[in-house]
C-alpha cells in the first residue's frame, strides 16, 4: 500500500474572531484561487504558475510558498500583490511542502526516483540541503513543536521522520499539550478509511475503514478510494473525505466515534450517470466552525457547516482545485 495521505493531531487555536483566507491550487490550470470566508467568494487570483501543486505560507503571512509541477520549482509569492518575487529550482519533481513554524525553512516533498526532501533557506531562497529518503515523497508535514518533518511516500510503506535540527533521517501523531506528537492519520492505497499510527512506539495501532457503500454517488477509485483528511483546529474533530461515496466523514477526537457524514454536490451530465466530484483536501477556519473542500473533479470547493453537519456553500475555482490551505491575516 501506498501512502496517500497523513495528518497529524494539532493543538488548539485561540476561540478569538480571527480573519483569514483559503487557498486552493488549481493542479491542472494557471491560477491560485483565495476565497473569503466572509463571503464565500474569491477575492484575489494568483498566477500564471502551471500546474500548482503544495501550498503554505510565511508566519507572518507577507509570503506564499508553492510547488510548481511543471517547472520544478518551489515559487515565491508577495501575499498581499500576488505578483511572484523568485523561483527555486529543485532537485526533482515536486508534491507537497510546508514551512517550519520559525519561517526559516520550507521542506518540499520530491516525487521523482529515489526520493528527496529538499529544505530551502527562505532568506537566501535556495537549497540549502537535499535530504535522500527511501520512495517518492507525497506529503510533508511539520510537527507542531516544529522539531520533525513527518513524510508520506507514493511508493513504499514507510512513513519517514526527519529530525528538523539534524537534518537527517530520525525515524519514522495528535499533539499533547506540550506540542510533542501523540497520533498520525494516514490514508493508504486500496483502503477506503485510514490508519493510526503511534508516534512514540512508531506502531500502527488501529485502521478505521469508512462505512461500507458510503453515501451518495459511488465511484470506483479502488487506488485511492479516500484522499485527503485534517484535524480541526479545536482538536476535537478528523474529518476525512471519500472519493468513493462523493462525502466527508466526521470522527471525533481522541475517541474515533463516526459522528456523521455530508454528502457533497454531484457531478450531472446529461445521459450520464452522476459521478462523484471527487473531494479531496480540506481545511478550516481558524474557529472550527467552516470546512473547505477542493472537489478535483468539479472544479469547485464545497464549504460545510461542521456544528450542523451540512453543506452550506460551493465556490466555483479552476481546474482540478487540489491542495487547500488557511493564512490567518496579521
Amino acid at each position: 500500500m501506498r501512502v496517500l495521505a497523513l495528518v497529524l493531531l494539532l493543538g488548539t487555536l485561540p476561540a478569538a474572531a480571527q480573519t483569514a483566507r483559503i487557498y486552493v491550487t488549481n493542479s491542472a490550470g494557471d491560477s491560485i484561487h483565495v476565497i473569503d470566508p466572509a463571503t464565500q467568494k474569491v477575492v484575489q487570483t494568483i498566477g500564471p504558475i502551471e500546474a500548482a501543486h503544495g501550498i503554505d505560507f510565511s508566519p507572518d503571512g507577507k509570503r506564499v510558498y508553492v510547488s510548481n509541477e511543471a517547472d520544478s520549482t518551489l515559487d515565491v509569492f508577495d501575499r498581499p500583490s500576488g505578483k511572484r518575487i523568485a523561483k527555486v529550482k529543485l532537485s526533482g519533481h515536486p508534491n507537497n511542502i510546508a514551512t517550519t513554524k520559525d519561517g526559516g525553512r520550507v521542506v518540499v516533498g520530491i516525487a521523482d526516483d529515489p526520493g528527496a526532501l529538499d529544505v530551502i533557506d527562505t532568506a537566501e531562497l535556495s537549497v540549502a540541503k537535499s535530504i535522500p529518503v527511501n520512495g517518492r515523497l507525497h506529503n510533508v508535514y511539520v510537527t507542531p513543536d516544529n522539531k520533525y518533518v513527518i513524510t508520506g511516500s507514493i511508493r513504499t510503506k514507510v512513513l519517514t521522520v526527519i529530525d528538523l535540527a539534524t537534518e537527517k533521517v530520525a525515524l519514522a501523531m495528535e499533539k499533547a499539550p506540550d506540542g510533542s506528537v501523540r497520533r498520525i492519520f494516514v490514508q493508504l492505497s486500496n483502503l477506503n478509511g485510514f490508519a493510526v499510527v503511534d508516534f512514540a512506539t512508531h506502531k500502527e495501532v488501529d485502521r478505521i475503514k469508512l462505512p461500507d457503500n458510503g453515501y451518495g454517488v459511488q465511484e470506483r477509485r479502488l487506488d485511492s478510494p479516500s484522499h485527503g483528511m485534517g484535524v480541526a483546529p479545536d482538536n476535537k474533530t478528523l474529518w476525512v473525505t471519500s472519493i468513493a461515496a462523493n462525502a466527508v466523514y466526521a470522527y471525533s477526537l481522541p475517541e474515533l466515534k463516526l459522528i456523521g457524514h455530508v454528502a457533497l454536490p454531484e457531478i450531472r451530465v446529461a445521459g450520464k450517470k452522476a459521478i462523484s466530484s471527487v473531494p479531496n483536501w480540506v481545511t478550516f477556519t481558524p474557529d472550527s466552525r467552516l470546512l473547505y473542500i477542493s472537489n478535483a473533479a468539479a472544479r469547485s470547493v464545497s464549504v460545510v457547516d461542521t456544528q450542523g453537519m451540512k453543506l452550506v456553500g460551493t465556490v466555483p475555482v479552476g481546474e482540478v482545485p487540489k491542495r487547500i490551505n488557511t493564512l490567518v491575516l496579521r
